[in-house]
């Protein structure tokens, strides 16, 4: 699944006339970018969700054949964040197979291998496996300190100055997300349980909050083993950042 549904507010102009995933990157739109990418690693089947000028990414999918590829749209009249959209989706992403998903945002330009994370997530049984690694932010993910497993998740703007050298020597490893990650039928499950318990179990809800409340579920972290190029393209700073690699 890809997340395109964004009204990308820190990449106007652009986007007041365009929707955030058909910003060109090096030329190309970065949609196309991570259709290529999924499509060049064996993944043919694909739902995109859409809600900022859906109609321009349904044209351009239908003027290039879907790159080769079936790809469905999940459209949603009001935003449902990465939680909440994934949920509606579910039932386009449900092939019968009883196979894991694959979840990429359509602003993050990246090359890993994407066979390698799916060699972690099943190497390890896991539920879930998140793309991380050690990059400054504000919000991260804690690992440890038993096992690789998921442990919790802080964002450090809200803490006291000394709350990341206290978690590293508690034996956490702070570690920030990539946008990427593979998701289990037992997830979906879960995921679908959990909106069961909000206010609005159709609404909108972010992916995060569900893997911060959910430590029955085995998440376990995925560290590209070779140098690879990754770039938030969501706002002109960053923007640029990717042009100038490219």
């Amino acid at each position: 699944m890809i997340f395109a549904a964004g009204l990308g507010t820190r990449l106007r102009p652009f986007t007041l006339e365009h929707p955030k995933a058909l910003v060109p990157v090096g030329g190309k739109p970065m949609l196309r970018r991570v259709i290529e990418k999924l499509r060049d690693s064996g993944i043919t089947r694909m739902v995109i969700n859409t809600h900022h000028f859906a109609d321009q990414i349904a044209d351009y999918l239908a003027d290039n054949d879907n790159f080769g590829c079936d790809i469905d749209i999940s459209f949603e009249p009001e935003l449902l964040d990465t939680g909440g959209g994934l949920l509606k989706a579910r039932p386009l992403l449900d092939d019968g197979t009883d196979e894991p998903v694959l979840i990429h945002n359509a602003d993050i330009l990246t090359d890993f291998p994407i066979k390698e994370m799916e060699h972690c997530f099943l190497d390890n049984e896991a539920d879930v496996t998140l793309l991380v690694d050690r990059r400054d932010t504000s919000r991260y993910f804690l690992f440890g300190p038993i096992g690789c497993a998921l442990s919790g998740h802080v964002n450090l703007k809200n803490e006291a100055p000394d709350a990341r050298q206290k978690l590293e020597e508690y034996g956490f490893t702070l570690l920030a997300f990539g946008g990427v990650h593979i998701v289990s039928p037992k997830a979906l499950d879960a995921l679908a349980e959990y909106a069961g318990t909000l206010d609005r179990p159709d609404g909108p809800f972010s992916i995060v909050d569900f893997y911060k409340q959910n430590t029955d579920l085995y998440i376990t972290p995925y560290t590209p083993t070779a140098p690879y190029r990754w770039h938030d393209i969501g706002k002109l700073s960053t923007l640029a950042e990717a042009e100038n690699t490219l």
